[in-house]
């Protein structure tokens, strides 16, 4: 069920902004007359305790902002919550292309929502499973407020990420799922090692694997890097219409890999090019 479309919802209200010195607002596609009116409107608003003192004489959003996608209630496809009800938060933009991208529309696709408005959007849902993915989430900084305001109200949070930028930042809390770029992808060169020191105990590990030497690839990093015994989870996950489930089943049993085998549910219910489920 997707609960937001692009464009669906009207832009944040006035008192997000103030003006403290009118005369600037012109750098910032506002007019001195309406910078006026704003800083005028300002004063007669009581301000978030949180918000303010950080005007510092400059037209200053107040709140955290992301750039949103798409935020939908649908099955959980993936990883060990795979059939689980669960909200998505879609964020825009990837600094990757992957071969196998399933996702694209990810890519420019979206408009700015501030990070109060998207959590109210979850929790207006009444799931207690959410999970951030993208394109890739981390490449916007204020996310990290997401993810902890989730956090702080009780929910289940999630985190899908290409395994190239850091996870240090992202709250222990938070269940990583960490995307290990396969040879396939065209972006394995880019993989931040780094990240599998930094699992947790409720952490994931995927691997999309496109063929055998995939297959061999993701098999290597996992005996290097120890990973049935630094994680929840290791999923490999055949591309989709590409890879026979069933052959990578046999290499599996084969090679006795203590790994999951993970076929993406939400395309088996509604099909590879359904979009917000």
């Amino acid at each position: 069920m997707r609960l937001f479309y692009p464009g669906a919802f009207a832009p944040s209200p006035i008192f997000r902004w103030t003006c403290i010195l009118p005369a600037e607002a012109g750098s910032y596609g506002v007019s001195s007359a309406s910078g006026y009116a704003l800083a005028s409107r300002a004063r007669s608003f009581r301000l978030q305790p949180e918000v303010a003192g950080r005007y510092n004489g400059r037209l200053t959003r107040s709140l955290p902002m992301l750039t949103i996608n798409e935020i939908f209630h649908s099955i959980q496809g993936e990883s060990t919550h795979a059939g689980m009800p669960c909200v998505f938060v879609r964020l825009t933009a990837c600094d990757l292309r992957c071969s196998w991208c399933d996702t694209p529309y990810a890519f420019t696709e979206g408009r700015k929502m501030a990070v109060d408005d998207v959590v109210a959007h979850v929790m207006a849902v009444g799931c207690p499973l959410v999970e951030i993915t993208g394109g890739e989430p981390l490449l916007q900084a204020d996310v990290y407020p997401l993810m902890e305001s989730l956090l702080a109200r009780g929910l289940t949070v999630m985190l899908e990420t290409g395994g190239h930028i850091s996870v240090e930042r992202v709250p222990p809390s938070v269940i990583k799922v960490i995307d290990v770029k396969c040879p396939g992808s065209g972006e394995e060169a880019g993989n931040c090692w780094e990240n599998m020191q930094r699992l947790g105990a409720q952490d994931e590990v995927k691997f999309v694997i496109r063929d055998r030497a995939d297959y061999e690839y993701a098999k290597d990093v996992v005996a290097r890097y120890g990973l049935p015994g630094r994680s929840a989870a290791v999923l490999f996950s055949p591309v989709h219409g590409v890879l026979p489930p069933r052959d990578m089943a046999a290499w599996i049993l084969g090679d006795r890999l203590p790994v999951r085998l993970q076929l993406q549910v939400h395309k088996y219910i509604w099909g590879a090019e359904a979009r917000g489920v």
